[in-house]
Formats: structure tokens, C-alpha cells, sequence
């Protein structure tokens, strides 16, 4: 058995960063964006009105001044006329400012009469303009790899791209194996399970805005595997769901090098998870979990999330990791890293006393897991240790 470490090192060293397309800016969003997006625009691309008022000459502002309105700015309808000593504009939020001109005088801070206005004694002092560029300049960028949010879209809008380049979207293959299996919502039979990991997995994919196909549930034959493995071909990961084990009806691992599987590893020093399994497969790389359902989601969660963020070329592949100090205590770890299913509060965090990797109402209730290296120590209330949010 390998350890964590070197698993994950080996199952990232059998991707690498997939190739970018252009896409709409409005199909973008959860994307990847894999070249930077240049402003071809000030912004604001005028100097503009921050507040409705009156745009003056900051040399005329005293108290009691009077100004005579001579016309209108709003937003989108500039005001083309030019303005002498004495004379304002009405503006409006938005409104580009006429040239010359450098304050606006908010309309609470003064008294108008028809045409006239007289500016008041405790007006504000701000001058509510937005300069022009005052966001971003032309040639200014919203820099790549980045995950493309809400504010990141409307910043490229801004920026006027209507095109974006992005990665690719991973494709993602998963393969649950298994007589014992049937689908969500069909009838199981008395020795049948629900197949759930491939549900759950997918989701994890999707998630991080990979293409996932759910292949049918092969059975306990090697036609029935080939045969799968013969629909996976083109995923740049195919993810196996049990069957890796050494179980006379575990035949992934057979099938596949049979189909020129390339082997990293099998077996990791883990818990959930030891019959771990990656290799070069099928123009792709292949990913061989755990059949227990826990096991499988936490072992998506340390090796297919990362993978998938490597394709994607993103900077953070690494799992996220903080401390957080134990709210209960916890007994000594054994000869394999223990990713405990945990939850925490205000209080700190706390592992639950059931720890089996068949039990996904658990996991379900879990916000994170507990890290555990290999023959930790028993830990106290108050001591910190290692999650992973989940």
C-alpha cells in the first residue's frame, strides 16, 4: 500500500491541462477561463455623475451662489452645450459630465426657482463624480485560470467580450459495477442494492463543471465490463464504482488491463478507501473507487475533485485544509490515515461515533472530515487537528 500523498501525486501525474475553446460570455458562467480577457474600454468610459444634482464649476461653489439651469444631462443623453460663468446643468446619476465641469452639487443641497438655483449653507463637500477608467482602463485584464462567477461576468460584460476562451469541459465517465445493483427508482430485487455512488460522484463532477456520462451498471462478467469500457472510450477520466477489490467477481482491474490499462497503483494506506486503483486507460486516465459509498465520495472528494482541477488548469488543485480545535475527544488513530466524518460549530469539531463506510446518512450529516494521519495519537477537547470542508 501507498500512502495519501503519494496516491494523489500519481493520479495528477496522469492528467494535464485540457486545450480551450471559445464559448458566448453568456454560456461562461462555472466556467474555466483559460486566456485572460482584455478591456477594450475605460470604465466608467466618461467621467460620470455619481448622484442627482446640478454640475457646476468647483472654482464657483460658495454658499448662496446662484446658478441659472441651462439644460439636462442623463444617463445615455449628454448635455452637448457649453456652459459660462454662472450657468449649471440639471444631471443625473450615471449622466457623462460636460468637460470643464468638476462637481456636482447634490439636489438636497439646494433651493431651486424656476430656472434658478441657490446652493445651500451645509452642503456636502464630496464632489460625486466617477472618474473615467475609474474601474478599469482600456488594456486592463480579468486574469486566467479562474473559476468565472456572477461578478466575474459582469466584469468581462463590461469589458465588452462577448467571447471568452475556457477550458474545456472534462469529460467524465462513471461505471458502477456490480450484480447486486439497480438504478434509482427501479425495483431492487431481495438481494439488490440502489446504486448511489455514481449519483453522488456525478454531482461532485458536475460541480466543478465537468461533462459527466453515467454508463449502465455493468455486471459481474467481463463481456459486461468490455463492453462498458468500450462506451468510456473518449472520457478523458473513467471512474470505476466497486469491483477493484480481490474478490473472485472483482474483475475492473482484469478487464481493464486486458484493454491496456497502464497501472500507477492499487491500494492505499487509507481509511475509507484502501482498494484504490489509477492508471493510463484508454487515451485517458482511469480511476478505480472503492465500492462502499462512503468510501467512494471520500476518495472522490482527495483524488477525482483535484484531477479535475488540473484538467481544468486551475492554480488551487490542492484540497483546501484548515485547523479547527476538537469540541469532543478522539481515540488513536491506527496504521492508515483516517478521514473521519466530522462536524463542527461554534464550539470546534467533533467526530461521529460511527465511522462506517457503508453509512451515507453519516456523511450526509457531516460538514467535514477529520484528518488523521497514521498512528495519531488520541487527542483531547481542545486540541487542533486537520479538515476538509465538505
Amino acid at each position: 500500500m501507498i500512502s495519501v500523498d503519494d496516491a494523489l501525486a500519481l493520479v495528477l501525474g496522469l492528467v494535464t491541462p485540457l486545450s480551450s475553446e471559445e464559448i458566448p460570455l453568456r454560456d461562461a458562467a462555472g466556467r474555466v477561463l483559460a486566456r485572460a480577457v482584455v478591456a477594450k474600454r475605460d470604465q466608467p468610459p466618461f467621467s460620470a455623475s455619481a448622484m442627482d444634482g446640478y454640475a457646476v464649476r468647483q472654482s464657483e461653489v460658495q454658499v448662496g451662489a446662484q446658478f441659472r439651469v441651462v439644460g439636462e444631462a442623463a444617463a445615455g443623453h449628454g448635455f452637448s452645450g457649453t456652459l459660462e460663468n454662472g450657468e449649471t446643468i440639471r444631471i443625473f446619476t450615471g449622466a457623462p459630465v460636460p468637460a470643464g465641469l468638476d462637481r456636482i452639487i447634490i439636489q438636497e443641497d439646494v433651493t431651486r426657482d424656476g430656472d434658478c438655483i441657490t446652493l445651500n449653507d451645509r452642503m456636502d463637500n464630496a464632489p460625486y463624480i466617477r472618474p473615467q477608467g475609474a474601474d478599469f482602463k482600456v488594456g486592463d485584464t480579468l486574469s486566467a485560470p479562474r473559476k468565472l462567477g456572477p461578478s466575474d461576468i459582469a466584469l468581462a460584460a463590461s469589458m465588452n467580450a462577448g467571447i471568452v476562451h475556457v477550458t474545456r469541459a472534462p469529460r467524465i465517465a462513471i461505471l458502477a459495477t456490480g450484480d447486486e445493483l439497480v438504478s434509482p427508482g427501479m425495483d431492487a430485487g431481495p438481494d439488490q442494492i440502489i446504486a448511489s455512488n455514481t449519483y453522488g460522484l456525478a454531482a461532485m463532477c458536475q460541480a466543478l463543471g465537468a461533462q459527466v456520462s453515467l454508463l449502465p451498471i455493468a455486471r459481474d462478467t467481463k463481456a459486461s465490463l468490455a463492453q462498458a469500457f468500450d462506451l468510456a472510450r473518449g472520457a478523458d477520466i473513467t471512474v470505476t464504482v466497486g469491483g477493484a477489490s480481490v474478490g473472485d467477481h472483482d474483475l475492473v482491474g482484469a478487464v481493464a488491463g486486458d484493454k491496456g490499462l497502464e497501472r500507477a497503483f492499487y491500494k492505499i494506506a487509507m481509511r475509507p478507501g484502501k482498494p484504490l486503483m489509477a492508471g493510463h486507460f484508454q487515451g485517458g486516465a482511469l480511476l478505480g473507487l472503492p465500492g462502499k459509498p462512503v468510501a467512494a465520495l471520500v476518495c472522490g472528494k482527495l483524488f477525482l475533485e483535484p484531477m479535475i482541477r488540473k484538467l481544468l488548469g486551475q492554480d488551487d488543485i490542492d484540497t483546501p485544509k484548515r485547523t479547527l480545535v476538537l469540541s469532543a475527544p478522539l481515540g488513536a488513530n491506527g496504521p492508515r490515515a483516517h478521514y473521519m466524518r466530522g462536524l463542527y460549530d461554534q464550539s470546534g469539531v467533533k467526530g461521529f461515533e460511527q465511522q462506517d463506510s457503508a453509512l451515507l446518512s453519516v456523511l450526509s450529516r457531516a460538514n467535514c472530515l477529520i484528518e488523521r494521519p497514521p498512528h495519531d495519537p488520541s487527542r483531547e477537547i481542545g486540541e487542533a487537528v486537520t479538515v476538509i470542508d465538505l
